[in-house]
């Protein structure tokens, strides 16, 4: 098995391509230890020391490591976990990944459906590229509210990112979106 890495534009993080399927559909988020009990990959990941967060996509593992801790140090203990689940036949989760957008009902329902749909088809490829995610967590008084996941979460550049490039693309095709804003979930 060979697995390829990707650098991300945050600094902490990496991206694995293992060259074959993670999750296939949705994405799975593990910001920290304990959130990773539906997780058997993740939980291997979180055994490497100076490991912080572990993100599941479609094709993909990235993984964010401790700000004192050499990328050098740590890389080839993380391949190596990543292998040895891979060829133990174990599933990467133990249940269903997550959906992607929050729900939203009511009187802007129209207009939430035009803003997932322009995430799922502009942003949230661009941002899987970059080994992370961004779902749409709320809408209100013309703010969208996202939340931002994997290499996403934390990045220097994601401010810029989601300023200059996501709330002017929505500005753009929905005129009643005014701003956009992150969320910590």
């Amino acid at each position: 098995m060979f697995i390829q890495t990707e650098s991300t534009p945050n600094p902490a993080t990496l991206k694995f391509l293992p060259g074959q399927e993670v999750l296939g559909l949705g994405t799975a988020d593990f910001p920290n230890p304990e959130a990773a009990t539906s997780s058997p990959l993740a939980r291997r990941l979180f055994q490497v020391a100076g490991v912080t967060g572990v993100f599941l996509g479609s094709d993909f593992v990235t993984v964010t490591k401790a700000e004192d801790v050499d990328w050098a140090h740590i890389k080839p203990e993380i391949l190596g976990a990543i292998m040895e689940h891979f060829q133990s036949g174990a599933p990467v989760m133990e249940g269903e990944a997550e959906a992607g957008h929050a729900s939203h009902d009511g009187p802007d329902s129209e207009i939430v459906g035009q803003i997932k749909e322009l995430l799922d088809s502009r942003v949230r490829p661009a941002v899987a590229q970059d080994g992370g995610d961004i779902t749409f967590h709320g809408f209100e008084r013309g703010v969208v509210y996202l939340h931002m996941k994997g290499a996403c979460a934390g990045c220097p550049s994601s401010t810029l990112t989601l300023k200059m490039g996501i709330e002017n693309l929505l500005r753009h095709y929905i005129p009643e979106v005014t701003e956009v804003r992150p969320v910590a979930v």
